[in-house]
């Protein structure tokens, strides 16, 4: 694994292991004096696609899977809409002996939350995502959600109300942030990301793009409502491993005005 380029921290020395990729992808200072920050978490090909037979698993490679796996760690809670759910089996976030002692330290439970978006509420309530959670998992809905399913929910998870018909996700992160949960981060899907992008509350996006051409008619990262304002993102760190890049972008400064 080779980190080339990383402008706003100290030189790693070993990019490859844990405790250099935990400081390398830190949350800012300002996230534990209460200011949320929302970073965004994907895999693409080459050209754009988010997904390979239906599933980001063919996209990934180990380093990918090192630095999803640090990113949870660093995590209070992990954002997720409902289909890629159910289509990439998701699991209660675990607890890593690794990252133990920083978690305690900021205070954080020892594995992050998962937190599902979801308006029609069809789960599998039996699924280790309800039933063997370190940490009680939170569906996020409307409400407008079918009420029986709603009920039936809430034995096995925290259910949260944020918006009529559609969830509204400024709302949501609201919702996580009061409960703590500065340190959010979400893995997508595109629907999601799409939606979270167009509202404009993103602080960051940790791009992986695969050395794959895929083409077909999987969608990109984020879909689905339009930007009405472009998003200028400021690249921040870059690292590469076996044709792999995984690159990091915060949210662009506005610069100053002209004058």
């Amino acid at each position: 694994m080779h980190l080339l380029m990383n402008p706003l921290t100290a030189p790693v020395a070993d990019p490859a292991s844990l405790e250099s990729l935990a400081a390398l992808y830190a949350y800012p200072e300002q996230v534990a004096a209460g200011r949320p920050w929302l970073r965004a978490n994907m895999v693409s090909s080459l050209d754009g696609s988010a997904r390979l037979e239906g599933l980001s698993e063919g996209l990934s490679s180990a380093a990918d899977k090192r630095i999803f796996g640090v990113l949870r760690a660093l995590a209070d809670v992990v954002l997720v809409g409902a289909e890629t759910v159910r289509a990439e089996g998701y699991r209660p976030g675990r607890a890593r002996a690794e990252f133990a002692a920083a978690r305690k330290a900021a205070g954080q439970a020892p594995a992050p939350a998962i937190a599902v978006v979801s308006r029609g509420l069809s789960f599998d309530l039996s699924a280790p995502l309800f039933t063997e959670p370190l940490v009680r998992t939170v569906v996020i809905t409307t409400e407008d959600s079918p009420a029986e399913a709603r009920r039936a929910l809430a034995e096995v998870a925290d259910v949260v109300v944020a918006g009529e018909r559609s969830v509204e996700l400024p709302a949501a992160l609201a919702a996580l942030t009061a409960r703590g949960w500065t340190r959010q981060l979400t893995e997508g899907g595109p629907r999601l990301l799409g939606g979270l992008a167009a509202e404009g509350l993103l602080d960051e996006l940790c791009l992986s793009m695969a050395p794959l051409l895929t083409a077909g008619d999987a969608p990109r990262i984020a879909y689905g409502l339009p930007v009405a304002d472009l998003r200028p993102m400021q690249l921040v760190s870059l690292i590469e491993e076996d044709g792999f890049l995984f690159t990091r972008y915060l949210r662009a400064e506005p610069g100053p005005a002209a004058g």
